[in-house]
This record gives structure tokens, C-alpha cells and sequence, in this order.
């Protein structure tokens, strides 16, 4: 992990409010739509680095038996089963009940919420740790998503928000962008009842933030010590912090 003065890094922009729509019931209606084949596209368009990158996650967090966990957007709830097999008690909340009825399904031993990330449905400070995989950029407003899962969090907790970046080179950041604009939507055109919602995808990965300006939104949110780690070449970046034990938001 790197950690980030973010009074002084360069960043591509000053707060995470990138410009595409992000209207909460039309996104949420897109992942019921996408649900049944998502973790399986999923797969298919990182060429399985995708199993790689949420293990990373997992590790970052370190939860422990006996935590209380909240995995936000955690959608069919694949980011939240790593999290339980450590014995954590895991909440999986997700606004779109597509993807909840699928994880129910799937994984009848988590605990899974139906929830909007702008209003979590828990009482100040319930959880050990919070943690938001390849979520975030899905959010239309991510500063007031990441306030709240600061408010839920105990003082002393731990967030870890794995999402997609910012390439570090000249050369992996075409590459990059050259899959994102091509393979995300072809795929999603074959393998998809709904190839509109990876085009949007395809979209929001490459109009994300990079690690910096993520870094500071973080620490604008209630959250010290926030520092990252580039996967992938920084195709993905793991974000950590802490709540601050005196409360300060």
C-alpha cells in the first residue's frame, strides 16, 4: 500500500463526481436486468482476473472471525463469500433486488439487505469494517456513499473500496482503454440480454477517477490514513483507510 498526502499528488479530477448519468432507479433497474449471466460476464471480460483482484480485497480488509461486516453493492454477494469464510459475520446489501434474489439463490447462507448506499438501514457505528468492490463508480454521488458507510463504520474500523483505475503507464492505459471500448460491449453484445448496460459499464471504467483523486475523496469523507495499491498495472486500485477512533466526519 501506498500512502497518499492528498494535499499534494496530481490527480486527472478534483472530486469523484464523474459526468455520466448515474440516476439511482435507472441503474438499479439496469442490474436486475444483467443479474442472472453478471458473475459469469464478469469473468469472461477480465479474463478471470477479476476471481484475482477480490481475493486481493479480502486480504486488504483482514477481517476477522467474530467482525461485524458491511460489503456494500455487493450485488449476487460473490465479493461478500471470502469475507465469511473467515468467520466474519457479513451483511451483502445491494439497492437492486434482480441481483439480491440471485445471490439468495446462490449463497443461502449470507445475510443479504436490500439497501441504497446513500441511506444504509443500520445505526451509527455497527461494523468492524465496510468494504465496496467494483461498486463505487456506480453510485451517483460517491463522496455522500462513502460519508455514509464512515457513519456506520465503529471508530477505529476499517474501509477498503477495490474499484478500477488509472493505468500507471502510457502503454498499459491504451491497452487498457482499447479492451474497455471494445471487448466490454462485444461481449456484452453476445453474451448479454442487455448490451446497452455494457456499453454504460465500459463507460464508467474508463470516465472513474484515478487512485489520487479517489485517495482525497476518501479523507474528504471521514476517513484517515487512506493509501492504495495498484493492481493489474493500476488497471484496479485497492483503497484503505480507518475511521478516525475520536468520530470526526
Amino acid at each position: 500500500m501506498v500512502a497518499i498526502d492528498t494535499d499534494d499528488r496530481p490527480s486527472r479530477r478534483d472530486a469523484v463526481r464523474p459526468g455520466l448519468d448515474r440516476q439511482p432507479a435507472s441503474v438499479t433497474a439496469m442490474f436486475d436486468r444483467v443479474a442472472p449471466r453478471y458473475d459469469l460476464l464478469n469473468l469472461l471480460m477480465t479474463g478471470g482476473h477479476v476471481t484475482r483482484w477480490r481475493q486481493a480485497a479480502t486480504a486488504a480488509l483482514a477481517p476477522r472471525r467474530g467482525e461485524d461486516i458491511l460489503d456494500v453493492a455487493a450485488g449476487t454477494g460473490t465479493s461478500s463469500v471470502p469475507l465469511a469464510a473467515t468467520g466474519a459475520r457479513v451483511v451483502a446489501s445491494d439497492p437492486s433486488p434482480g441481483m439480491l434474489a440471485v445471490g439468495r439463490r446462490r449463497h443461502p447462507h449470507l445475510d443479504f439487505v436490500r439497501a441504497d448506499a446513500f441511506d444504509l438501514p443500520f445505526a451509527d457505528a455497527t461494523f468492524d469494517a465496510v468494504t465496496i468492490t467494483f461498486g463505487l463508480r456506480n453510485i451517483g454521488d460517491a463522496e455522500r456513499a462513502l460519508r455514509e458507510m464512515a457513519r456506520v463504520c465503529r471508530p477505529g474500523g476499517r474501509l477498503v473500496v477495490c474499484e478500477f483505475s488509472t493505468p500507471t503507464t502510457p502503454l498499459v492505459r491504451a491497452g487498457h482503454r482499447l479492451v474497455v471500448r471494445g471487448l466490454l460491449p462485444t461481449l456484452g453484445r453476445l453474451a448479454s440480454s442487455d448490451p446497452p448496460a455494457y456499453r454504460y459499464l465500459a463507460d464508467t471504467v474508463l470516465d472513474w477517477p484515478d487512485q489520487y483523486a479517489l485517495a482525497a475523496a476518501i479523507a474528504r469523507c471521514g476517513w484517515e490514513r487512506v493509501e492504495h495499491r495498484n493492481l493489474s498495472g493500476g488497471i484496479v486500485a485497492l483503497h484503505r483507510a480507518t475511521r478516525p477512533r475520536g468520530g470526526r466526519r
